[in-house]
């Protein structure tokens, strides 16, 4: 049509109209943020989709102890934290570590323990720092199932384990403690984890204090925690923290005594700790240290030790 239309008009000795400019592109649209439990490539399946038989016998036993750690694994951990009081929603929740395609994720090298690792030392990283307890042996019934709900969790993952939206965001700031104290009563924090920190058995974990998470834990990290407490804190209206207000929290619960992580000054052997890892390492010096750390009643299963070499030193 436009071409029988500028020949009909060279034909009665008058110019075509200026050809229209090219329409703008689009504005690039900003990726909406994922929404808790949901993944653009990936959702785990249903707990109640768990086979029938020992394996699923194993992944469901494996969840309880992932929500029920501390009443069911008492020697383990002999505080009160479960493994979901941070992986969230049984290791579900995204912005929570969440556990989405994590089994295909290992083995993988630790930057802050300088070593390969397989899954199974990663969770006794958990068990020794963040619920401050005992390592579980990598042999036991205990750990296997863990390791069957955490495989059944990225059935369907990519087979990179890369799931998007699984990490803790990256956040800036700096917290204030006084700040955060008040803010503490203010916001509610006390209702459920109380005036003292140590939380409720079963329900709230404690903050602070002999039932706490370790120093080694990366809950101990200023940003770290500020991160987790904007997005799902207070359990009542998530979210509605601001970023300054969860820095100052933040700031006031890692500014009281909690486990010590021993031979935490071994940890990044090669350099390159996070600016607020709050204890000394390799080329960093503690950032906001609490006042004192509290021996650990059984030190020696509070290490997780490397890999070891059949065959000696590889080569």
């Amino acid at each position: 049509m436009l071409i029988a239309l500028t020949a009909f008009l060279a034909a009665c000795g008058g110019e075509a109209p200026p050809a229209a400019p090219p329409a703008a592109p689009p504005a690039p649209v900003p990726a909406p943020l994922l929404e808790p439990g949901k993944a653009d490539v990936y959702t785990a399946p249903a707990l109640e989709t768990a086979p029938e038989g020992p394996y699923g016998d194993s992944i469901r036993r494996g969840y309880e102890l992932f929500t029920k750690t501390a009443e069911l694994l008492p020697d383990n951990v002999p505080g009160n934290q479960n493994c979901s009081s941070c992986h969230l929603d049984g290791g579900r929740q995204l912005g929570a570590a969440a556990l989405l395609g994590v089994h295909d994720r290992f083995p993988k090298y630790m930057e802050r323990t300088g070593a390969v690792i397989a899954l199974h030392d990663r969770v006794n990283y958990c068990f020794t720092r963040s619920l401050a307890g005992s390592r579980l042996p990598a042999e036991s019934q205990e750990m296997t199932d863990l390791l069957a709900y955490l495989a059944f969790l990225s059935v369907d993952a990519p087979k990179n384990g890369k799931v998007p939206g699984v990490d803790i965001p990256k956040v800036e700031g700096k917290g204030d403690a006084a700040t955060g104290e008040k803010l503490y009563t203010e916001k509610g924090c006390v209702a459920c984890h109380g005036a003292e920190g140590k939380g409720v058995d079963g329900a709230f974990p404690a903050l602070w204090g002999p039932d706490s998470y370790s120093i080694g834990a990366s809950m101990a990290r200023e940003e770290r925690a500020a991160s987790f407490i904007q997005q799902f804190m207070p359990k009542t209206t998530p979210g509605s923290l601001t970023l300054e207000e969860a820095f100052h929290l933040s700031a006031f619960i890692n500014s009281h005594p909690r486990p010590d992580s021993p031979t935490k000054e071994l940890d990044w052997p090669n350099g390159g700790a996070p600016y607020d890892v709050p204890y000394a390492t390799q080329g960093h010096e503690a950032y906001n240290p609490p006042p004192s750390v509290l021996e650990r009643a059984k030190p020696e299963l509070a290490v997780v030790p490397a890999p070891p070499s059949v065959r000696g030193t590889p080569k």
